[in-house]
């Protein structure tokens, strides 16, 4: 590597854990990539992706702020959240920027560039699949829950997890980062619900194992 070659890092998960990991990274000399789960169902995102047939844009917009160098007002207008309002309450304003791009854009990967550049963020952000998927469990007792938000409320062991629909097609963009990086980061975040629906996508796992980079996991 080139002395003044930046090292290639990669970071896989979603949820609070990674915006929080990311925020210290790019204080570094790297060249930083987050691959962020779309599998959130909750709240304004779960909203979003219902109504809107769209990737949840909740566990993105986090991370696009936390690689952001914009200015501090814009990043706190961006994760304002409208408290009353018919249909809006609840909602982060954030959320439907992402929403409204992706309709602009006719593309929510592309939504996600164009947003990037709006905010300044150091690095580049992309969703594990360019569409809305969902987490679903199986627990020990044989049960099934549909939906990320709703597994950690069912109080019970989960034996396995699977996305649905069945053909989920990786972003190539995902795959070429995770090929060419020097790092690779798990976490941190929950396993389950924030770490394996980004490893379930096809194509994920065996482009983390064929990577050259070393692979490191972030337990909680």
């Amino acid at each position: 590597m080139n002395k003044d070659e930046k090292r290639k890092v990669v970071v896989i998960g979603g949820g609070t854990g990674l915006s929080v990991l990311l925020r210290g990274l790019k204080t570094l000399p790297l060249d930083l990539t987050a691959i962020v789960t779309v599998a959130d169902d909750g709240g304004s995102s779960g909203r979003l992706r219902d109504e809107l047939n769209i990737p949840p844009p909740g566990d993105i917009r986090n991370v696009l702020l936390a690689l952001s160098e914009a200015e501090p007002l814009l990043n706190a207008l961006m994760q304002h959240r409208f408290k009353n309002g018919d249909g809006l309450s609840g909602h982060a304003l954030g959320n439907l920027i992402i929403a409204a791009m992706t309709d602009i854009t006719g593309d929510f990967f592309k939504a996600i560039t164009e947003f990037s550049r709006v905010l300044n963020v150091k690095g580049q952000v992309l969703p594990a699949a360019n569409q809305s998927i969902v987490l679903n469990a199986v627990m020990t007792d044989g049960t099934i829950v549909i939906g990320e938000s709703k597994i950690p409320l069912s109080d019970k062991k989960i034996k396995r997890v699977f996305l649905t629909p069945q053909h989920i097609k990786p972003l190539p963009e995902t795959l070429r980062a995770i090929e060419k990086a020097d790092l690779i980061v798990l976490g941190p975040g929950s396993l389950y619900t924030s770490i394996l629906p980004n490893l379930l996508v096809p194509g994920m796992m065996e482009s983390i194992k064929k990577a050259k980079a070393k692979k490191i996991y972030i337990c909680n």
